[in-house]
């Protein structure tokens, strides 16, 4: 239904319309800049000429030009079954609380899970004397500027539920 009333619209007065649009003065195109070089090729036949023409000199110079490459051997090196050592990475197992089997189990040293860092900032926050940024770093395998680091810029939520009785007040 609305596309009948789109088209009314649309076609209304189409023909005045082309009209006016085509009886418009139309705008003059921006000058166009003459290029010298085709114009002088173009009355001079004799430079057009010269282009074309192969001078013999030139070309028994060229082929007297030889290029030769060579390429230093190419060594295959015969590996026999060696392998480069590949730096592993040393892995410590998680310290997984109750939300295990969201968390993974193997950690690089000197990283922490997602589980970890809640447990370790949530553990801070409850009991600061107890869990020392000294204390996290020992037990997490971490350094200890990348410690305070955390503990001063994240910040565990906290969860406050309100008494129905001020409920009303607020």
């Amino acid at each position: 239904m609305g596309g009948r009333v789109t088209r009314v619209f649309r076609n209304f007065n189409v023909e005045n319309r082309a009209r006016r649009e085509i009886s418009k003065e139309k705008p003059r195109p921006a000058p166009r800049h003459s290029t010298a070089r085709l114009d002088a090729m173009a009355d001079h036949p004799e430079i057009k000429e010269e282009v074309l023409r192969k001078d013999d000199r030139f070309l028994t110079l060229l082929k007297d030009v030889y290029v030769e490459s060579r390429d230093p051997p190419v060594r295959v090196k015969d590996g026999g079954g060696e392998h480069l050592p590949c730096k592993q990475e040393e892995k410590r197992l998680t310290k997984l609380g109750h939300l295990e089997a969201v968390d993974v189990k193997k950690v690089s040293k000197g990283k922490i899970s997602i589980v970890e860092a809640l447990t370790l900032l949530n553990n801070h926050k409850l009991q600061p004397q107890i869990w020392t940024a000294e204390k996290i770093a020992a037990e997490y395998s971490l350094e200890l500027k990348e410690v305070n680091s955390l503990l001063e810029f994240f910040i565990p939520f906290t969860v406050q539920e309100f008494p129905k009785e001020t409920k009303k007040a607020i």
